[in-house]
């Protein structure tokens, strides 16, 4: 499974305007194509910032779908009044587990890190043995995705709690686990948000 994550940046008072478009318009487009399987879009209303991510069945289908999407994100940078310059990356899904649906109010957590390519296969063994085990513990667990971009030796690690008070509950849990995660891999934490779920149909299969 792969995702491809779209980062967008605009203006706060035309945040809501801009995730009216996407979730009545965009995403049964995109969810319509070839190889999609969801979206689940992300955003932080202080400061306007959106993380949009689509799921796909194949790398293949992914790569053919980049025309297209990227009309639509033009689109959304447009309604939310982005200045362009929105960050686009693709990546390998090598964890996912689910508990339960997320629910209206969610927060995530994003994990975002980077460390030699060659340890990619290191990273995801400790993120399943290590930091999985642990996450599941934090209240309101919902669920957790590990992705990978290989050849640039990133990682994003993002974690999915009920309500704003569960993710601010496990604040320092989650600096324990990625103070131990960075030192065993010599990553570099590239940064941490925590951030509201629009919506989460992202429909990654299990993958432990």
């Amino acid at each position: 499974m792969y995702v491809r994550t779209s980062e967008v940046r605009g203006d706060p008072a035309r945040l809501d305007e801009g995730l009216r478009l996407i979730r009545e318009e965009i995403y049964p487009a995109v969810t319509a194509m070839d190889g999609c399987a969801g979206m689940s879009v992300l955003f932080d209303r202080n400061i306007c910032r959106v993380v949009a991510t689509t799921s796909w069945r194949s790398e293949d289908a992914m790569w053919a779908s980049t025309e297209t999407v990227r009309a639509l994100r033009e689109s959304a940078e447009r309604a939310l009044g982005g200045t362009g310059g929105s960050e686009v990356h693709q990546w390998e899904v090598a964890v996912a587990h689910h508990d339960h649906p997320v629910p209206d109010g969610a927060h995530a957590r994003l994990t975002w890190m980077s460390c030699k390519p060659a340890l990619i296969d290191r990273a995801v063994d400790l993120f399943r043995m290590v930091a999985l085990p642990q996450i599941q513990e934090f209240d309101g667990f919902c669920g957790t995705t590990l992705m990978v971009d290989r050849g640039a030796g990133r990682i994003v690690g993002t974690a999915a709690v009920e309500s704003r008070g569960a993710i601010e509950s496990s604040r320092d849990a989650a600096a324990m686990i990625r103070e131990r995660f960075s030192t065993e891999l010599d990553a570099t934490v590239d940064g941490v948000e925590e951030m509201e779920v629009a919506f989460a149909h992202l429909h990654v299969p299990e993958m432990v």
